[in-house]
């Protein structure tokens, strides 16, 4: 059987690959699905890959398979580490940030200001894949960003650096670059002028620089004997898939809520009220990651911050459902249990990814402002990832989110439309958006019911 593209999803404990035929036609379609473990700590993901083809052809019951392409996301070896490093925390910081997180990043430590000598231990420490500096609006302070990429050259540390600060020093910074052996990558500065983010070119460059890397990585240097097409973070793969999404159907916002974490990407403008009074900007596409909200490697932050004894009124059971948990619930009573955490997890998520409003007093009376992301716009509310999918509540805790406002938060309202990726396959369709984006739409579009 011949297939036009193959999607491998490598993660961290599974490698899953998907089917797609049809690719160039109106309807292209999604032919199936198999999975495998992950052999990346054995020095070889081809194994795992291999594995999941031979699983794909069991599921299809077919003797032999081709493929025109094979495209990848990866969040296996550790995903994509990265350091951030800018001027002032809430300005060049945070929009480096945006962009890193938005690519599908593992942001593992931030600073505001020079360099210390702790923070480039802690560099060499966490040994990141890509290094961001950022820093001044153009033609402002130059001499922190300098600094730093300065410091960060004398690691020795052979991991590429972007830079992504204020466009006086693009001739410095190449010239650093160039006498100590950096590898540097010179984009748009992701905070130009004073309240103006430029995120996407930052993105864009870290999601390159990736897949450029990636294949260096221990377990992943075989990679190019299968995958011959883009490989980009997970995450920023679903966020690829957002994006592609909203151009045709209007504000969204997408819950991915694994086992180990909870990602929200939101892709809108917010409305025009709001933004009158937002007081910091905020990017059109936004992905937020909570590390402590997974259904089960972080089941136990979720019954926290529920609290045993109230999770206990309604489940009296719920000591032995959290010493049985395991990571797909197969009773009524497990999927029920994980059901509530699942739910807690989308309402939590949903509280650290918007913003709200705020009262001001001064001598002129009270001032209404907004602060962080608006969602008030949003139409659709996606749910993807095991638990959002597969579950059978899936709907309804989605529907929570609709409801949980309590006047001042940027939530979305009640009309928001619920849509469930049910083939499970946007971080997939985000990579073949690389390739395919009139594939990737109409597939998007089959998988949420749409079409």
């Amino acid at each position: 059987m011949k297939i036009n593209v193959l999607v491998a999803e490598i993660g961290s404990t599974t490698t899953v690959v998907n089917a797609f035929n049809e690719i160039n036609c109106p309807c292209p379609n999604f032919v199936g699905q198999g999975q495998a473990p992950t052999t990346v700590l054995a020095g070889d993901v081809t194994v795992g890959l291999k594995g999941a083809v031979e699983d794909l052809k069991k599921n299809l019951n077919i003797p032999e398979l081709e493929w025109d392409e094979f495209l990848a996301t990866s969040s296996a070896a550790g995903g994509l580490r990265m350091t951030v490093h800018g001027l002032v925390y809430d300005m060049t910081v945070r929009a480096a940030k945006e962009a890193a997180l938005g690519a599908g990043a593992i942001i593992k430590h931030v600073t505001a200001g020079k360099l210390r000598r702790t923070d480039l231990k802690k560099i060499q420490d966490i040994n990141p894949n890509i290094i961001l500096v950022a820093g001044g609006v153009d033609y402002g302070e130059r001499e922190t960003a300098l600094h730093n990429f300065e410091m960060i050259a004398s690691l020795n540390l052979n991991i590429p650096v972007i830079y992504a600060g204020n466009i006086e020093n693009h001739d410095e910074i190449r010239l650093i670059a160039e006498d100590s052996g950096v590898r540097v990558y010179i984009v748009e500065n992701v905070y130009p002028k004073v309240d103006m983010l430029n995120v996407e070119p930052t993105r864009k460059v870290i999601q390159e620089v990736f897949e450029e890397h990636i294949i260096h990585a221990p377990g992943m240097t075989k990679v190019r004997e299968m995958v011959n097409g883009p490989i980009i973070p997970t995450p920023g793969a679903v966020m690829e898939a957002a994006k592609v999404l909203k151009a045709h159907i209007g504000d969204l916002v997408v819950f991915d809520v694994g086992g180990a974490t909870t990602d929200v990407h939101s892709v809108t403008e917010g409305s025009e009220e709001i933004s009158r009074i937002l007081i910091s900007p905020e990017p059109v596409a936004k992905r937020t990651v909570e590390g402590d909200l997974g259904v089960y490697v972080n089941l136990l932050h979720i019954i926290e911050k529920i609290g045993l004894e109230n999770l206990k009124k309604e489940f009296e059971d719920a000591e032995e459902l959290i010493r049985n948990a395991k990571p797909i619930p197969q009773s009524d009573r497990e999927k029920q249990f994980i059901e509530r955490l699942a739910k807690e997890a989308v309402l939590t998520s949903l509280e650290r990814h918007a913003g709200s409003l705020r009262h001001l007093y001064g001598s002129t009376g009270k001032k209404t402002v907004a602060e962080g992301k608006d969602l008030t716009d949003i139409k659709y509310i996606i749910g993807t990832g095991g638990a959002l999918t597969r579950l059978p509540e899936r709907v309804e805790i989605l529907k929570a989110v609709g409801r949980h406002s309590k006047g001042i938060e940027l939530y979305p309202g009640k009309e928001a439309e619920i849509l469930i990726d049910n083939y499970y396959i946007m971080a997939s369709l985000g990579v073949l958006s690389k390739r395919f984006p009139e594939a990737a739409l109409s597939l998007l579009l089959e998988s949420t019911g749409l079409k």
